[in-house]
């Protein structure tokens, strides 16, 4: 039997994975495995309101070995470290446990076809310091130790004063910095507002949006961008609104435990620190098996995304250099690509198994949208659908933003399933707080 390995449980790897076992799992017709590190699913645009709280993410993340067992494929829990490409294996990392015990040896999988769909891992750029005194938001670990730091800074806030002294003021604010204004550093500076007012609602004494200060710093000439100028201006306007200081043409010399100090010699003071900079993909990925990559550790593919030195290899999503129109552009590294590479990557394996020709991928802009928490959301749609692009904000925005997650659940679970979920978010909306308050 045909066996189709898919290693990384992102967007597009579980996607790819789901429709594969729907569709030859069910039936017989192949072994579909999915391999990933951790044991459950988080759509990764929404790992800054895991970080600030606004969404729980035991409601929201998804099993993988249940999600497997319902539609088709087997599940694998492991650490890919190494490609055997003559003999068609994988090699996953030895697992252990919590005090160091070995739980599973290394272990090697056969395949066929082989999909790799690990995703991307933030770019330090080799900035000193960035290692040990930044946050991550890479995954759902990384969020979680991000809100516990977090909630425990408002916790010292709120303990400055003495129970029942109404008028005593707090002598220092929260101080966070975000390094990189990408859509993940924009939309955690305004999701940390709205947590700052939830807190508030909930006991949190003396805590008001003036309580915290929130600083993102660019190296670039404005934020947010890969988006277009007038997107970028709104967004900046927003978050000025809310308070952030936003920092345009600041470059980052150095991480200390005090805050980020700047090739100007500034210090921006901080308690907490978030790097969302860049990305690229794990280092471990640099030649694996092999395999051509770029200075980032990205699997080069071509445009049927079968990777350059072996037909057999696919590559999907932010790990793979997929090449688009334009001599020397790329497949931008966004959920919408690995969506869409996901679906070709299924067609053009299907394609192979039957004998029949491979079509190339080619990626269609259907606009960008940063959601600031409850007060805005901006973007533009259908970027490669009409000349220019259409400028939303507000409400429609906001609906539309929605909208990309619930796609994305359809694509897993069907859309009576989802529909139920969207029926328990509602009802979960009444029962449970607001905000993640542990």
């Amino acid at each position: 039997m045909t066996k189709i390995v898919v290693v990384g449980g992102g967007a597009g790897g579980l996607e790819l994975a789901t429709k594969l076992g729907r569709k030859l799992g069910k039936k017989g017709k192949a072994q579909i495995t999915l391999v990933d590190r951790n044991r459950t699913h988080l759509w990764k645009p929404l790992l800054h309101e895991v970080a600030a709280g606004s969404l729980d993410a035991g409601i929201d993340a998804v099993s993988y070995q249940s999600h497997a067992r319902n539609h088709g494929f087997e599940f694998q829990l492991g650490a890919l470290t190494g490609i055997k490409r003559e003999d068609k294996r994988i090699v996953l990392a030895p697992i252990y446990g919590e005090k160091g015990e070995l739980v599973l040896d290394e272990r090697e999988l056969e395949y066929d076809y082989l999909v790799i769909a690990l995703g991307s891992v933030s770019n330090d750029f080799g900035t000193p310091g960035v290692r040990d005194n930044c946050i991550f938001l890479d995954s759902p670990d990384q969020a979680f130790r991000f809100h516990g730091l977090l909630m425990n800074q408002f916790l010292q806030f709120a303990s400055d004063c003495k129970p029942g002294d109404l008028t005593c003021q707090p002598q220092q604010k929260v101080k966070i910095s975000i390094v990189g204004a990408g859509a993940t550093g924009v939309e955690l500076s305004a999701e940390l507002y709205n947590a700052v007012e939830e807190l508030a609602a909930y006991g949190y004494k003396h805590l008001t949006r003036d309580s915290l200060k929130v600083t993102v710093v660019e190296a670039g000439p404005r934020i947010l961008p890969a988006l277009p100028e007038r997107i970028s201006a709104a967004a900046h306007h927003e978050l000025s609104q809310l308070g952030v200081d936003v920092r345009t043409a600041t470059f980052v010399s150095e991480a200390t435990p005090e805050g980020l100090k700047t090739k100007d010699g500034e210090l921006i003071e901080a308690n907490l620190m978030v790097w969302a900079a860049g990305i690229k993909a794990p280092d471990f990925m640099k030649e694996i098996g092999g395999l051509e990559t770029n200075r980032i550790n990205q699997l080069v593919v071509k445009t049927t995304l079968q990777t350059t030195r072996d037909e057999h290899i696919f590559a999907i999503g932010d790990v793979a250099a997929c090449p688009m129109g334009e001599e020397g552009k790329f497949v931008p590294p966004r959920a919408q690509s690995a969506h869409q590479m996901a679906d070709r990557a299924l067609a053009n394996i299907l394609a192979m198994m039957q004998g029949r020709e491979l079509k190339p991928y080619s990626y269609v802009d259907y606009g960008s949208l940063v959601s600031m928490s409850r007060f805005s959301t901006v973007g533009s749609l259908m970027g490669n659908l009409m000349r220019g692009s259409m400028m939303v904000e507000g409400r429609l925005a906001r609906f539309v933003y929605v909208s990309l997650y619930r796609m994305h659940q359809i694509a897993l679970h069907g859309y009576i399933k989802t529909g139920l979920m969207m029926l328990v978010g509602q009802i979960n909306r009444i029962l449970r707080p607001r905000l993640k308050l542990h």
